[in-house]
């Protein structure tokens, strides 16, 4: 299991597996006030989709409730579509796009298997291509979709978080935060999912957008701990002595900022105890499916396509 890359390697196999591959171009302006269903990093990919955008979110756990409390606002016509996210097409997406047509929505698919059972029963399928990733990581799956609607240069990208300088001393950090500019606030919830992924009860990250931030999350600064700002200052947060700022380019958009967070989150990753590496297989091939109620194994390294 050492020999499974880190997340920062993960991400420059995205972005130059995007310069020659772009994803296909979606439209949202053909979706009015839809509900927009993910899971995990899918539901945060949703609210990057529609920032700005008149939608209702939902995840696994909400969803049969939020179609129930929305019943009015879809039988006056209100409401007339559903946007399912999903990279597998599998698991929970199946139930959530069969609720939805039992509600006499629309049902589009974002997938990374046009031919999963998900796919089968929606009525429309945006496919996006991916990479092989290990397990969880979902970095070509969902940055796929944001360059959709984006449509960034991922080349540039590249060249920027390929050059980032950290500090000399980046290892020796015990915690890290993230600051973002409050309009990149539903890039947060996903490093978040990435702590508990890759580091779990070791938890080793934070991310705030800057409202956030100044809301009694830096009471305690310490010098074990690194506060990144990402286009956001660092002034009034952390020790003031362990602050390091990037400046974003100005035509910087979701998939910038997520790829970049992503990579540093991997050389923390890179720095410290293989904890993901050590337990990936274990939960893969034993309790993870366990807990879906599945018979079979899930693959550590996740095929591309």
């Amino acid at each position: 299991m050492n020999t499974l890359p880190n997340l920062d390697e993960i991400v420059l196999q995205t972005l130059d597996f995007f310069d020659h591959n772009q994803p296909p171009r979606i439209d949202l302006d053909t979706y009015d006030f839809p509900f927009v269903v993910g899971s995990g990093n899918a539901y945060n990919t949703g609210t990057i989709l529609f920032s700005g955008r008149a939608a209702v979110f939902a995840d696994e756990s909400n969803f049969r409730k939020m179609i129930e409390a929305y019943g009015p606002a879809i039988e006056k016509g209100l409401i007339t579509q559903a946007i399912i996210i999903s990279a597998s097409g599998e698991k929970d997406s199946v139930w959530e796009i069969e609720l939805a047509k039992k509600h006499n929505l629309s049902t589009t698919l974002l997938t990374c298997d046009a031919n999963s059972s998900a796919a089968k029963v929606a009525d429309k399928v945006f496919a996006y291509r991916k990479i092989a990733e290990p397990y969880t990581y979902n970095t070509s799956t969902y940055l796929g979709m944001v360059l959709s609607s984006t449509n960034e240069a991922t080349k540039s990208i590249k060249q920027f978080v390929d050059t980032l300088a950290l500090p000399e001393n980046f290892s020796h950090y015990s915690a890290y935060s993230f600051i973002l500019p409050d309009q990149y606030a539903s890039v947060c919830p996903m490093l978040d999912i990435k702590n508990n992924e890759l580091f779990g009860p070791f938890s080793l990250l934070r991310a705030f957008p800057e409202g956030h931030a100044r809301h009694a999350k830096f009471v305690i600064p310490t010098e074990q701990e690194l506060v990144i700002g990402v286009g956001a200052s660092t002034d009034y947060f952390g020790h003031p002595d362990h602050r390091l700022t990037i400046a974003l380019p100005d035509d910087a958009n979701f998939g910038f900022v997520l790829a970049l967070t992503y990579f540093i989150t991997g050389k923390i990753q890179a720095s410290k105890p293989p904890y993901f590496k050590d337990n990936i297989s274990n939960y893969c091939l034993d309790y993870g499916p366990k807990a879906y109620g599945k018979a079979g194994t899930f693959d550590i390294i996740v095929p591309g396509n």
